[in-house]
This record gives C-alpha cells, structure tokens and sequence, in this order.
C-alpha cells in the first residue's frame, strides 16, 4: 500500500476529472490517496508516490506547474512520481504517446525534473463550456487541425482505458 498525492493542474475541469478517475482507481487497488489541486498541495514529504497532471491553455502548461516543479524538485525526484498531460492534440493517434505529443516534449525540453512515469492524454472538447474568446481561438485550432468547429460539440477525447493502464503501471511502481 502506497500513500499517493494526486495534484492537478486543470482549466475546464478534464485534468480534474482525470485525477479523481485515477484517486478511485488507486484506493481500489488498496493505495491511500489524497487529491489536490496545485494551489493547495500539502507537504510533499507526506507521501510516498506523486502524480502530476496539468492540462493545456492556449498552447502551454500554467506557468505554476513550471514553478511548483522547480520549487519542488529535490522531493520529487526522490519520490516516485509520474506527470501526465491533457490536451486535445492527444485525440490524434500520432500524437498521443509521450514521445510524440509536442506538448509533452516541450515539457521535457522545458522542465530539469524526470518523473518515472510519463503519459498524454486526450482532453475534452466543451464549446459551451468556453467564454467566448477562448471558444473562438479553441474554433479556430480546430478548423486548423481539422477538428470538429460546430458551436455544439461537446466531445470527451479521453480514452479511460489508457488511463486504467496507467494507474496500473503507476501502482506497481
């Protein structure tokens, strides 16, 4: 039995859906779990095991999560941790893995730490839920990328069987 941090990072609420997805999944498995957002995270040297996941605005990670990770480094690097990310280029089948998400390789790039575990994830897709600027940039990206543009789309991109797959992975860890 691990005792696992699960910290998010989300803007519409995916990378949170995620995180719970995964609190259930670890407690299930006999783990204890706390779950937080990056703005309350607690003592990191509580817990055994760390996962990271943050979502996409605009084309990049919060600025926080760079900074929680550099004040942070030392105990997470001496932690078993994972980051995962959440964006909707991950619904393309070639760019949906780590090493071929251009988001995650700009995190790599970007960021000193080297969590065991790395993963990408496919976001959702909510034009309602959008304030009206970020709907049209999100329209606008999408008629781009060749995604779907109508004001009506509500789509979850995420597939729940790799994030089964990886909360496995992650709890043998």
């Amino acid at each position: 039995m691990s005792n696992i941090l699960i910290i998010y990072s989300s803007v519409h609420g995916q990378t949170r859906k995620i995180c719970a997805y995964l609190e259930d999944k670890f407690v299930a498995l006999g783990d204890k779990v706390t779950m937080s957002s990056l703005d309350q995270v607690p003592d990191l040297n509580d817990f055994d095991k760390v996962v990271l996941g943050a979502s996409i605005r605009h084309g990049k990670h919060n600025p926080s999560v760079y900074d929680f990770i550099a004040q942070n480094r030392g105990i997470l690097e001496k932690k078993t941790s994972s980051f995962f990310s959440v964006n909707l280029v991950a619904r393309k089948p070639a760019k949906n893995t780590p090493q071929t998400n251009p988001y995650m390789l700009a995190f790599i790039e970007k960021s000193e730490w080297k969590p065991n575990l790395l993963q990408v994830f496919a976001g959702s897709l909510n034009y309602q839920g959008y304030g009206i600027v970020d709907r049209n940039i999100i329209r606008f990206i999408m008629w781009m990328t060749k995604g779907p543009t109508d004001a009506q789309t509500n789509i979850e991109y995420t597939d729940w069987a790799k994030v089964d797959l990886f909360s496995s992975e992650f709890h043998a860890l």
